[in-house]
């Protein structure tokens, strides 16, 4: 496991999961959101996303995080993966969380990618909302991520289906602790896992 890839909805905690994993493996960090937003909440051209992302994984060994299959990071990203994580935690935690970390941010005045900050309007009181986004784009993702899984062209990938917080924390546990210590998986089909 050199190359992983590390995708689910909003709030799943694909940042700190990743950051972990590569920590554990000693291999850059990737973060999709830092390559793709700009100033003023405005997404990179998507030839721009896509030169980083290609510059960001030109080396050997390194941990993705984010999905942007829209703009074209997967097509750069699974064809070189050796790894998939999929964090597929239920919509009421994400939304849970997603509430947690955004009100936090907005209390702080966090600063993000690309100098933005969040705040109560565009948040809460916009049509693009974090939180529609999130509850209009789960079931559609779930059923697109197992289809994809499925698909022969990722047959080199071996895939990880992570449902729940604590599995995603035992995960990396055995992670951390080395091959020795790690159960044998073989790779079944995405939806057994």
């Amino acid at each position: 496991m050199r190359r992983v890839s590390v995708v689910g909805g909003s709030c799943t905690g694909k940042t700190t999961f990743s950051r972990a994993l590569a920590g554990i493996l000693d291999v850059p960090f990737v973060e999709l959101d830092a390559l793709n937003w700009e100033a003023n909440w405005t997404m990179a051209d998507v030839r721009t996303f896509q030169e980083r992302i290609r510059a960001a994984t030109a080396g050997d060994a390194w941990v993705v995080d984010g999905n942007y299959g829209g703009r074209g990071a997967r097509d750069i990203v699974w064809p070189r993966a050796d790894t998939v994580v999929w964090l597929d935690l239920p919509l009421l935690v994400t939304l849970a969380r997603m509430w947690r970390r955004t009100t936090d941010r907005i209390r702080r005045r966090e600063t993000l990618w690309g100098g933005n900050q969040e705040t109560i309007r565009n948040t809460f009181f916009q049509r693009q909302s974090l939180f529609v986004w999130a509850v209009t784009t789960h079931r559609r993702r779930r059923r697109s991520f197992a289809e994809l899984m499925a698909r022969p062209e990722y047959a080199h990938i071996t895939f990880h289906r992570l449902r729940s917080a604590a599995e995603a924390e035992r995960w990396l546990r055995e992670e951390r602790a080395g091959p020795d210590a790690r159960p044998i998986r073989d790779r079944a089909p995405p939806a057994a896992r």
